[in-house]
Order: structure tokens, then C-alpha cells, then sequence
């Protein structure tokens, strides 16, 4: 008898990933394999270009308003509950404290948390909040090692139900740049991005100084003066679809103006459909993260890809990239100068850096792709079955914990516009006191 299972994405992006978002993608990915054994339906935000409600592929799609969502979603849920539809699983995706309010609704359905962020830290929720959501759930998937240490640090106690779940891709649409059958395609859109005769570094994310693509330009001067023949191209956008260009943007552009002509390229937002065929522009791959990532799909896309990586040793990065064996990490993330000796010395070792591809490719046929993917989501979810039923939080306590939680994100919202303030007001009186100390000086 097939198991009926719920995944409730967040309210950010729709399934599947027409607008990008690594939890989009993996959903993508997986439902072709869970959909073999179990019966699937799928929660999302809804989308202009999508309907509300389809069935498509033998999978049950719901998208419901973002305005609201969480509480559309549990209406959604209700009714399935009333007609008797009921869930044997649901998981709910990267919102923790969510999980209580789905759970009123279905309260006989197992639940599975999945985190792909740190969102069990202070600032995001309370510690009578986060606790009654670990009491609640039969087990608590992540994205990493790194992203499962961030909970149990803090509440020892989830140890039990914490079980990292590696991310992946599908390996039939990234294949490496060394296959022959892929030569023609790779050189036409070399050509069509007029870098067919260049060394080319690539960068595939967001556009925000938590990626770090700021510092990967600053590198690009050394590398530049070695490799004058190098160019870099960056794949992204200031978040997913939004094509809108802020001051961090404009900045990246004058940086890039700063480097000479055509050294950089900016390809803007690109339709995950397409993300795999960018990657055959690369001769070598760069993730510049300057936060704790909590482990950037990326690096699966590159290695499937057949690119040697450089990657920063921040978060859960390390996990996949294994420094000298499939790629280079590197500790000194701040510092140009690094990326530079890191490209320079990858650009000019050809021998070096396809053994760190090959290795690559190898670790992702391995391990990554969503055939394996769905295989261990599949057993964590034969695992959240036959655990011990965790409890139901009231609806009274569960409303209690919400405000609460709501309360404290306002108070911190507040206390960081009141120190963005305060750094103003220090920041003008140095200003100031540098302007009278230039004018004393002429005197």
C-alpha cells in the first residue's frame, strides 16, 4: 500500500522551480522517484503562470495565496482532513514553528521538518517555541552536518531526530565539459557569449555580499595580470527572478568597469530549465560564500558539471568539497589575494585541475544524484513511520507561541534599527571631527 505524503514548501517560491530556489529544486528532483511508491501531493505558494490546483505526472499540486499562506495552507489541509484524505506524512519545509499550526490539522499525520537554513537560532525563535517543535515532529532532516550542529548545540535533546540529508541533482542534464558529445553545444554558446577563446571562471548565485562576488572581482586584478586571456562570468541575480539592480549591484558593475572591457560578463537571472547548460561556458568554478552557507547546490551542479571548484571553507561547504581531492577550500575566505593564487594556480595546472574535475564528477555519480537523494529521504521518512507518535501542542498554546515568537522578531527588528542608528551617529561624528582636524591642520 502506497504511503500518502505532504510536502509543504515555503511561501517564498512555487513548485517546481520555474523561479529557481534550492528547495524548490530538490522537490523537483525527488518526485519522480517518491511518486513511484507513495502518493504525492505538493503545497506551494501560487504563481501567475501556474494554476491553483493540478494533478500532473500522477502528483497532486495545491498553490495557495502568499498572503496568508500558512494559515491557506491549513485551511487546504482541513478540508482534506474532513473528507477523510488524511496524510500519513507530511514534510514541511525550512518553517519550523509551522509545523504546529499543520499539525491541528492533520494531527494523526507523521511530520517531518526539513532545515536548510539556521532556523533554530535565537533571533529567529524562542526556546519554548523551538523545543515544542522538536517535541512534535518524528524527525528533523537537514541540509548538512553544519546546518544539524546548529540545533543540537542548542537543544541536545533533537539528537535523536536530527538526520542530515545531503542535496543532489539530475546527472542526465549536467554533463561534464570533457564529453565528447557535448563539444558542439559547449562551443556554440562559448561563441554565442563571445568567451570561445577564453579561460573562463564562472559563478553561479545571488548577487549579494553574503555570496561574495564583490571579493571574487577584487581577485580578479592578480589573476588578470597572470592570465590576461581569463574573463569571469556571473550567473545570477539580486534574488532569483528579480532583475531589479541595487546599490550592491551597481557597485559590482563599476568593479567590474574597473577590470577593462569584457572581462565580465553578467548573465542576470537565469531559468533553473537552463542552469546546466551555463555550466559549460566554465573551465573552472568559484563559490566565494562569505556566510555560513549552509551547503550551496552549487557544488553538486559543478562537480556534475565536470568543473574544478574553489570554495570557501564557510558552513557546510567543506562536507561535499574535499580540499585537494575534488576541489580547493579555502580557509583565508576574505581575502582576495587567495581566490587569485587559487584561480592562477588551477588556470595554469591543466593536469591539476582535471583530476579535481574527474574526482568530482565521480564523488557526484556517486552520491548525488537524486536517485540516491530520494533513496535516503525515503528512509528517513520509513524511519519517521515507525518511530514513537510525538505529542500534539494545543491550539491555545500553539497561538501563545506564535505571538510570542512574532514578539520577539519585532523586538529585535527594533534593536537593529536603533544600532543601524546609532553607527550612523558615529559615523557622522567621525566625519566631522576628521573635517575640523583637516581644517585646524590648515590653519
Amino acid at each position: 500500500m502506497k504511503v500518502k505524503i505532504a510536502l509543504i514548501c515555503t511561501e517564498k517560491l512555487p513548485v517546481p522551480s520555474i523561479r529557481g530556489g534550492a528547495i524548490q529544486v530538490l522537490i523537483d528532483g525527488v518526485l519522480p522517484y517518491l511518486n513511484h511508491f507513495n502518493e504525492v501531493t505538493v503545497y506551494s505558494v501560487d504563481d501567475p503562470i501556474l494554476q491553483n490546483k493540478e494533478m500532473k505526472d500522477g502528483i497532486e499540486y495545491i498553490r495557495a495565496p502568499r498572503d496568508g499562506y500558512v494559515e491557506n495552507i491549513y485551511t487546504e489541509l482541513a478540508k482534506k482532513a474532513v473528507k477523510g484524505e488524511t496524510y500519513d506524512l507530511i514534510h514541511v519545509f525550512n518553517r519550523p514553528l509551522d509545523v504546529l499550526t499543520y499539525k491541528l490539522a492533520m494531527p494523526k499525520s507523521r511530520f517531518v521538518l526539513s532545515l536548510h537554513n539556521e532556523m533554530f537560532t535565537e533571533k529567529k525563535i524562542t526556546t519554548k517555541a523551538a523545543q515544542a517543535v522538536i517535541d512534535s515532529v518524528e524527525k528533523i532532516m537537514t541540509v548538512s552536518e553544519f546546518i544539524a550542529k546548529t540545533i543540537t548545540d542548542r537543544f541536545p535533546s533533537a539528537k535523536g531526530k536530527v538526520q542530515p540529508v545531503y542535496s543532489g541533482l539530475d546527472l542526465t542534464k549536467y554533463t561534464p565539459i570533457w564529453d565528447k558529445d557535448i563539444q558542439e553545444k559547449r562551443t556554440a554558446l562559448r561563441k554565442q557569449y563571445k568567451v570561445n577563446d577564453k579561460k573562463v571562471i564562472l559563478f553561479v548565485g545571488r548577487l549579494s555580499k553574503v555570496k561574495g562576488p564583490e571579493i571574487l572581482l577584487e581577485a580578479m586584478k592578480s589573476v588578470l595580470k597572470a592570465e590576461p586571456n581569463a574573463v569571469i562570468v556571473i550567473v545570477g541575480s539580486r534574488w532569483f527572478s528579480d532583475e531589479r539592480i541595487d546599490s550592491y549591484g551597481r557597485m559590482l558593475r563599476d568593479l567590474a568597469d574597473s577590470l577593462g572591457k569584457n572581462k565580465v560578463i553578467f548573465t542576470g537571472f537565469v531559468p533553473p530549465s537552463e542552469i546546466p547548460s551555463l555550466y559549460l561556458l566554465g573551465d573552472l568554478f568559484v563559490c566565494s560564500s562569505q556566510w555560513e552557507e549552509p551547503l550551496a547546490r552549487v557544488h553538486y551542479e559543478a562537480m556534475g558539471a565536470g568543473l574544478p571548484i574553489i570554495t570557501t571553507n564557510r558552513g557546510g561547504n567543506a562536507e561535499v568539497v574535499h580540499h585537494g581531492v575534488n576541489g580547493i577550500v579555502l580557509d583565508d575566505y576574505q581575502n582576495p589575494q587567495t581566490f587569485s593564487d587559487a584561480i592562477i594556480d588551477l588556470l595554469s595546472d591543466a593536469h591539476k585541475a582535471s583530476s579535481l574535475s574527474m574526482e568530482g564528477r565521480k564523488y557526484a555519480e556517486k552520491n548525488f544524484g537524486f536517485k540516491q537523494v530520494e533513496k535516503r529521504l525515503s528512509k528517513l521518512y520509513a524511519a519517521a513511520m515507525e518511530t514513537e507518535k510525538a505529542p500534539l501542542v494545543s491550539q491555545r498554546k500553539v497561538e501563545r507561541m506564535i505571538k510570542a515568537v512574532e514578539q520577539m522578531k519585532m523586538n529585535n527588528k527594533e534593536k537593529e534599527r536603533k544600532r543601524k542608528l546609532e553607527e550612523k551617529k558615529r559615523a557622522k561624528e567621525r566625519r566631522n571631527r576628521n573635517k575640523k582636524k583637516q581644517e585646524d591642520d590648515k590653519k
